[in-house]
């Protein structure tokens, strides 16, 4: 079975099932979502929980196959719960997991944790047994369209309402950062009375911008002609280390979509700029990271950013060689 976050307490409160595997990058969504099942758990009887933590060390697995053969010594229920961060077993963590999978049931729950799996794993036949003896539940981020009504609901749980520009600076400042903006919705309903109506100011007075980006984001942003958000998200990556090749990848990537998606000897995006131009700017950036010339990278990336989204920023000049 395969579940979405939405229909998580739906199926709990159905029934409970012997094994589950939440899966994503989004550590608040997945931490709620193993919380709830935990305490579903905790009201059917399980009242014992055992944690293991797959780093790169095989045995493990032979403690987990260890901790559930010792199950029937017991009387009470049991969580097994296994924290798997890459979501990939190996051969032998797969054949112990299908052992676990053949032995949950009435005493023995199985709750695995893990980041997004890639495709090859998600069709492996350990999962493909799990699915048939439990639910899989893939959690996704919330993407920007939506975390204005997220938000929304958020406040909402906990007996406040917010403004439309209040929730759209709250939105902008965690970007990203889903635990974040929980705690500042927390801080705000500790501050506030219930039923109050949060304005755009008791956000600014409360919360710190705490968005965080990837450099796909970057090039979403510049695909939509946003200049603004980019060099938002250019300066978020800087500031959390992100390395300036990495950010020029994500931005080339994007030029050679946006060379490939016109005619040959036009411009490299309706109302643009020429290609030629822009693939000299890239070029700056890639030698003043490699420190064949003189300059900052950063600075080259932003206005490498703001003329991919189609504003002429200042002159291409040639910098200085090393």
């Amino acid at each position: 079975m395969k579940l979405t976050l939405e229909g998580l307490n739906a199926q709990l409160a159905e029934r409970l099932l012997p094994v589950y595997l939440v899966s994503g990058d989004e550590p608040l969504l997945v931490a709620e979502a193993s919380d709830a099942i935990r305490a579903r758990a905790r009201a059917g009887g399980f009242t014992e929980r055992e944690v293991f933590f797959i780093e790169r060390s095989g045995a493990v697995w032979d403690e987990i196959r260890q901790a559930a053969q010792s199950l029937s010594l017991f009387s009470a229920r049991r969580v097994l719960e296994i924290r798997m961060p890459g979501g990939k077993p190996g051969i032998a963590g797969a054949a112990v997991l299908l052992q676990l999978f053949q032995a949950a049931g009435e005493d023995l729950l199985v709750l695995i944790i893990a980041e997004k799996l890639e495709r090859e794993t998600q069709s492996s036949e350990w999962m493909q047994a799990l699915q048939q003896r439990g639910a899989w539940l893939p959690i996704w981020p919330v993407e920007r369209a939506r975390l204005a009504q997220w938000l929304r609901s958020r406040f909402s749980a906990v007996g406040l309402t917010a403004a439309p520009d209040a929730l759209a600076l709250l939105a902008e400042r965690s970007e990203g950062n889903l635990l974040a903006a929980r705690q500042e919705i927390d801080k705000l309903a500790m501050l506030l009375p219930r039923g109050a109506t949060v304005s755009v100011a008791e956000v600014a007075a409360s919360s710190a911008d705490s968005a965080r980006f990837d450099v796909f984001q970057l090039g979403e942003a510049v695909r939509g002609g946003d200049a603004a958000r980019a060099l938002r998200i250019l300066g978020g990556l800087r500031a959390e280390g992100a390395e300036p090749m990495l950010v020029l990848w994500s931005l080339t990537r994007e030029l050679r979509a946006q060379e490939s998606s016109v005619p040959a000897g036009t411009r490299a995006r309706a109302h643009g700029l020429p290609f030629p131009r822009l693939a000299a700017r890239a070029g700056r950036v890639d030698r003043m990271g490699k420190g064949l010339s003189d300059g900052d990278p950063w600075d080259e990336l932003a206005l490498l950013a703001v003329e991919l989204t189609g504003l002429r920023s200042l002159p291409l000049v040639r910098a200085a060689a090393r």
